[in-house]
């Protein structure tokens, strides 16, 4: 890998390039919700090849959107499924958005 390489990988969304440390720093955490959120399934950090957790920059925003609902008094299982469900929510409304996008595109007219 050239340094170019590394470089473009850091504007990649999902390249693991925090280490938890470095994260948990990042978001005003500990490394223990880190490790429980991890727990819950709400994101599943990437390992080095030593072992050590490595997050990527949607896993933080992930991160801290359910860090928001544990600070507002939510227990971590409960904010961790709120982010879920509203991922999910997003995901279905960028679809919908482009299903009604191609149905209202002129179609060519048939050739017989």
């Amino acid at each position: 890998m050239t340094a170019d390489d590394s470089f473009n990988r850091l504007d990649d969304d999902d390249y693991p390039a925090y280490t938890m440390g470095r994260a948990a720093d990042m978001l005003g955490t500990s490394q223990g919700f880190l490790r429980a959120i991890g727990e819950a399934r709400l994101i599943t950090p990437l390992r080095s090849e030593g072992g050590h957790r490595r997050y990527s920059r949607y896993q933080l925003r992930v991160a801290a959107r359910a860090r928001e609902l544990v600070d507002q008094g939510t227990p971590i299982e409960a904010a961790c499924r709120i982010v879920i469900l509203e991922d999910q929510l997003e995901e279905a409304q960028r679809i919908n958005a482009e299903h009604r996008r191609t149905a209202a595109a002129p179609h060519p007219p048939a050739t017989p």
